[in-house]
């Protein structure tokens, strides 16, 4: 049985520096922690959230070009799995019409899915003020749906019927493995994917999980708000893809730590994400694919 961070740091207490010991924390569902922390979420400062935007924006384009070399010009559905505020969503729907410009079209149907419905609530308003912003003729469409990973077979059910019945050639997932036992997360992607489809993976590194983990202070009560979190090492989500039917798949020729990209804060890293994040110097913090890494990507034959 996975062990959470919880159970990890009780057991091996992190260095001082990174902790407030006079600050009270609650653990809390995750889906309720997530309900409670998405009017924020955005907006309370959150390093790796910042990191992980940056690192998407070069990933999007080169994912989305290699499930159009397996799909075709309209790749659908597409969808963005533990969306939460539609940070990275939004990222997919630019980075979809930037390539409608390139490929005269490539209209495609998105699907933004995630267990909170406050999350889902916050990725709408974001999503519709983003559309409004742009100002323009979005060949796109987003619908948002409730989908629970840890119970994946209940909740497929729900889903709506073009991606129930079909499954989506294309998934992306941020920074929502932590929450999830590994096993469990890529069995539950693979349950709504077609055969041969792509799933894009970023994470919280294990370094920065073995001494912290997500987690918000709640500004009414001063309290620290932690949902469930697993620290999960590369070679472990790796083995746990690999059993549910994926592998490593090079993008540009060039791997990083057994095919995927990780990042530690180093002092120019720093200066970028803020002061949050300087505490963090010398740390590995997250992991994910890469333009000039790898995707993963389902072994099945694709016919």
């Amino acid at each position: 049985m996975a062990m959470t961070i919880q159970q990890h740091l009780a057991d091996h207490p992190p260095p001082p520096e990174t902790q407030d010991p006079s600050q009270k924390i609650e653990y809390l569902d995750t889906v309720e922690a997530y309900d409670k922390w998405a009017e924020i979420y955005d907006t309370d400062g959150n390093f790796l959230l910042l990191l992980d935007t940056i690192e998407m924006r070069m990933l999007l384009p080169h994912f989305l070009e290699r499930v159009r070399a397996r799909f075709g010009t309209d790749p659908s559905p597409l969808v963005d799995l533990g969306c939460g505020t539609g940070r990275n969503t939004i990222q997919l729907l630019d980075a979809l019409s930037a390539q409608d410009c390139d490929n005269n079209g490539f209209a495609s149907t998105v699907f933004g899915v995630d267990a909170s419905p406050k999350m889902l609530g916050a990725a709408q308003s974001a999503i519709d003020a983003s559309v409004a912003a742009k100002k323009t003729d979005r060949q796109t469409e987003v619908s948002l749906a409730i989908f629970d990973l840890l119970n994946s077979a209940s909740s497929i059910s729900q889903l709506p019927s073009s991606l129930r019945d079909g499954g989506a050639v294309g998934v992306i997932s941020t920074l929502v493995v932590e929450h999830i036992p590994a096993k469990v997360f890529f069995e539950a992607a693979s349950s709504i994917m077609k055969p041969g489809a792509y799933l894009l993976v970023t994470n919280m590194h294990a370094e920065m999980g073995k001494r912290s983990q997500a987690g918000f202070t709640d500004p009414a009560t001063g309290v620290k708000i932690r949902p469930t979190s697993y620290c999960h090492s590369i070679p472990e989500v790796l083995a746990a893809a690999d059993e549910a039917g994926f592998q490593v798949e090079d993008l540009v020729g060039q791997d990083g730590d057994g095919g995927v990209l990780v990042r530690d804060v180093d002092q120019r890293l720093g200066d970028l994400l803020g002061v949050r994040a300087k505490k963090w110097v010398g740390v590995k913090v997250w992991f994910g694919a890469h333009n000039e890494s790898s995707i993963l990507g389902q072994t099945q034959s694709f016919e």
